[in-house]
Formats: structure tokens, C-alpha cells, sequence
């Protein structure tokens, strides 16, 4: 999927006159990168695991692994998890098929980090740095795997367009990444102050949200493709105030569908539905 690059306007503006806060997630809301990320984590592997991700058949494997893991895209939190979840797939442990993950990825992430002797933080530094490396090297290749949804770039410049509204994105990506990709592929400018990512800070979306006001009682629309994350807002009483969205084109399965369905503070939108709220809303 390809979007068309819109130029870029001026999002400069009074905060205190906002209306309306538009908190939106990134990754499976804004931008399908789930090809790039799997490829970063694939480049990852290799670094890290060189007799595994070098070893004679694994290149041929490569396709099938890159497929397994956009169909348990729904599973992942934080980019690394893709190189854990890359070598899980491509050596078939027992118990890790593409199903088990599906059901039960908490579960067993755990499990891989501990087995393989390996830490968070120095995995987020090192998934960071082989985007980082990709980018110096081939800028243009790095991008291709990321597309912005069809529709979404436009409904996010239209937003930033009123004069009453405001948008915030509120991400697991690294911030610096999530930035390039909406400057590049869609013409979307936004403030460093508007990224929010929780990777980099370790704060909880949850907390963020706490934090995203402005002057008055404007209206807060949280759109997320993560049920588990707006599950957790749902559980904090002083977040009612937030309205909460989860898209139906992101990384998130059909159960999980008609599991937001049935709760009453959660709306399942479509990305007709999406565009005529950022427009309109």
C-alpha cells in the first residue's frame, strides 16, 4: 500500500484553544510496517544469532518466517519481541507455532528472553541501532516496507488543519522512526512534544494519557489497534473521560473484534468511520 505525499502544513496553533485531543497509536492505526519491522528483525537476528540466521537453509526459510510474522503481528508490544519471535518461527520450536503465539505470546515471551540470556533495554538499543544502521545506509529501502493506510494520512492532515483540534501521537516506536515515516510518506509534520514514546521513556500509555489535557474539559479521543492497551484504560476510573477507538484494519484479530465489540466503552471503527472523526469530530 502506497499513500500519496500531501504537503505538509503549519500545525502551529493556540493549545489552549483545542477542543478536541486526538491520542493516536501508530503502528496498525497510522502505518502497516509490519515489513520493515520484520525485516529489521530478520538483519537483528543475524547480527545476534549468526549461526542460527546464517546457517545453510535459513535464508531459504526466510520467506515463510517473514509471514509467520505478520500474522502474529497482533501479539507484539515493542519491536524487538519481532527478532524473539523470528527465531522462535524459524527454528519451529515446539510449542511455538504461529497459533500458540496467537494464544498465549505473554505467556511465553518471558520464557525466549530468559532461555536465550538476553535484556530488554540492551535489545531496544540494539533494534534501535540496526534501524538506525538501515536508515544511514539506504534510507529509501527502509522506508519501502512501511506504507500509511490508505486514508489515514489525509484524515491526519486534515485534523491538524482545524483550528480546534489537536493530535497526538502516542507510540511504542521509537519516536525518531514513527517521525520520518509521517514526514516522508504522508507529508504529516509533527512536534517532537506531540510523539510520545513509550519505549524510550518506559512510561505506560495509561499514564500518558493522564498527561494530554489543555485548558477547559476538551473532548479526548484515544484511537488504538491494540484491545489489551484500551482494556487497561478501561480499568482506570480517572480515564473515563477518554473516548476510546479500536480500528479494524490494525494488528488485531477477529475475536479481539468482537471481544471490544461487547464493551461498552470501547467503539470498533472502520477507516471511513476514522476520517470523518479526525475530520469532524
Amino acid at each position: 500500500m502506497k499513500t500519496t505525499k500531501t504537503r505538509a502544513i503549519d500545525v502551529t496553533r493556540d493549545a489552549a484553544c483545542d477542543s478536541t485531543i486526538f491520542a493516536l497509536d501508530f503502528d496498525g492505526v497510522v502505518c502497516d510496517s509490519v515489513g520493515e519491522s520484520s525485516l529489521s528483525a530478520w538483519k537483528h537476528g543475524l547480527e545476534l544469532w549468526p549461526e542460527v540466521f546464517g546457517a545453510p537453509g535459513a535464508e531459504a526459510e526466510k520467506p515463510r518466517v517473514l509471514d509467520e510474522l505478520r500474522r502474529v503481528r497482533p501479539v507484539v508490544e515493542t519491536g524487538y519481541e519481532n527478532t524473539t519471535l523470528a527465531r522462535a518461527l524459524l527454528e519451529k520450536l515446539p510449542g511455538y507455532g504461529v497459533d500458540d503465539i496467537l494464544n498465549d505470546w505473554d505467556g511465553m515471551s518471558g520464557g525466549l528472553m530468559t532461555m536465550w540470556g538476553l535484556d530488554r533495554a540492551t535489545m531496544v538499543e540494539a533494534f534501535g541501532r540496526i534501524r538506525d544502521d538501515w536508515i544511514a545506509s539506504d534510507f529509501d529501502g527502509w522506508l519501502e516496507p512501511n506504507a500509511l493506510y490508505p486514508g489515514v494520512s489525509e484524515a491526519v492532515l486534515a485534523a491538524q488543519g482545524r483550528g480546534d483540534a489537536a493530535v497526538k501521537i502516542v507510540t511504542t516506536k521509537q519516536g525518531r522512526f514513527a517521525l520520518a515515516i509521517l514526514d516522508r510518506m504522508g507529508g504529516i509534520t509533527i512536534p517532537e512534544e506531540d510523539m510520545f514514546s513509550t519505549t524510550v521513556s518506559g512510561i505506560p500509555k495509561t499514564d500518558v494519557l493522564r498527561t494530554l489535557g489543555g485548558e477547559g474539559k476538551p473532548r479526548k479521543i484515544f484511537v488504538e489497534d491494540k484491545l489489551s492497551t484500551l482494556e487497561k484504560v478501561c480499568k482506570a476510573a480517572d480515564l473515563d473521560d477518554w473516548e476510546l477507538y479500536l480500528v479494524d484494519w490494525g494488528y488485531n484479530t477477529p475475536a479481539e473484534r468482537e471481544r471490544a465489540a461487547a464493551n461498552p466503552r470501547i467503539d470498533v471503527i472502520g477507516v471511513e468511520e476514522f476520517i470523518s472523526l479526525l475530520r469532524e469530530g
